[in-house]
């Protein structure tokens, strides 16, 4: 008996030995072993544009890898669906390019700290035999003459006709000729695509006819040879395409999981030397020219005031890119200013008319 009691003590001694050095190996391997934390996520709701062209996985790559902690992801969509995304408190923040709903975003309560970070304009493109004959035209006066092509059966016009800023833009170049989009799309000539902007030129090149498009997805799908439309209309004040970045409302009760911590962490990068320089090379080695211009830096620059006072006029709200009542602990975005306002004139030729637009100027804003 005194035997048989041995052996099972024994046994129960090696076993728990080994519990103890199993135990001891976790212990040691665990703290030997560095801890990486769980990286936080940040989602960003933005506009097909950034993300056709590719600029949103460059902006991943050098985000990523300046903040290890951090993990962006992108929702691309039209920018109404993307501002309806956040509102929704399924983003964090927007990137989006339509100042009318950004303000509507600003006044409902559901964001703040709004930066303009970059543009480029709009172009309208079409066949080369051009059977509008806009080449060269005015906006206004292509718009026109599409209309009177397309009711003579000659062309067709194809609207993106997804709530993007895109589509925003086009309803707003048809309404300054005294059209309205509802209206026209009950025409046979008038063609709604529902999709993207590469979807929406390629359906305009299947169909021989006239589009308006953002000039970096032009740019990709020309260098990808999925068309051949030609630029026929690119330039003027109402063409201009403005780029803004705005955080969830941390206030918002629909939004208090929001990261707004790491939304405004990738504001400032986008306002940074770093993120301007991103928006100036991206695009530069494959089409020669930056597909989006970086706003601050022509800011900084004053190199054109007539185009900064078009940005002040288009894509300012009572005379700030974001009103006071619309910022949250981010003073330091909009305190760089210096005190004194630059005042631009500009004379419209052969009228001796002439308009004066004021700003306050800052490297940061």
């Amino acid at each position: 008996m005194t035997q048989q009691v041995s052996a099972i003590t024994d046994v129960q001694a090696a076993l728990l030995m080994m519990v103890v050095v199993v135990v001891g190996g976790v212990a040691g391997y665990a703290y030997l072993t560095p801890h990486t934390p769980a990286r936080e996520r940040l989602i960003v709701s933005t506009t097909t544009s950034l993300f056709e062209t590719g600029f949103l996985d460059e902006l991943k790559i050098k985000f990523d890898a300046k903040y290890p902690s951090m993990i962006v992801s992108f929702i691309s969509q039209g920018t109404g669906l993307a501002i309806q995304t956040a509102m929704r408190g399924d983003a964090d923040m927007i990137l989006v390019h339509d100042p009318a709903r950004e303000l509507q975003f600003l006044q409902g309560g559901y964001g703040v700290n709004r930066k303009i970070v970059a543009y480029n304009f709009f172009i309208i493109v079409g066949p080369p035999e051009d059977p509008a004959g806009i080449s060269g035209k005015s906006p206004s006066e292509a718009f026109s003459q599409i209309r009177s092509a397309g009711l003579n059966g000659a062309t067709v016009w194809v609207s993106r006709g997804d709530d993007s800023g895109t589509h925003a833009k086009e309803k707003t170049l048809w309404k300054a000729v005294g059209f309205d989009a509802m209206q026209l799309r009950t025409e046979a000539w008038y063609l709604e695509a529902g999709q993207g902007m590469t979807g929406t030129l390629k359906l305009t090149n299947e169909k021989r006819g006239y589009t308006l498009t953002d000039i970096g997805t032009y740019l990709l799908n020309l260098d990808n040879h999925n068309i051949d439309l030609v630029k026929l209309v690119q330039s003027g004040k109402s063409m201009l395409n403005v780029y803004s970045v705005i955080a969830d409302n941390p206030r918002n009760a629909n939004m208090t999981r929001s990261n707004f911590e790491g939304s405004m962490q990738l504001i400032r990068y986008l306002v940074s030397d770093e993120g301007q320089d991103l928006f100036a090379n991206f695009g530069v080695s494959r089409y020669g020219m930056p597909l989006f211009k970086p706003y601050l830096r022509l800011v900084e620059s004053q190199n054109d005031p007539e185009l900064i006072g078009w940005v002040h006029d288009l894509a300012f709200f009572e005379g700030s890119e974001c009103p006071q009542e619309f910022r949250y602990h981010a003073e330091e975005l909009y305190s760089a200013q210096t005190p004194l306002s630059i005042l631009v004139v500009f004379i419209r030729a052969g009228l001796g008319e002439m308009k004066m637009v004021s700003w306050t100027r800052s490297p940061k804003a």
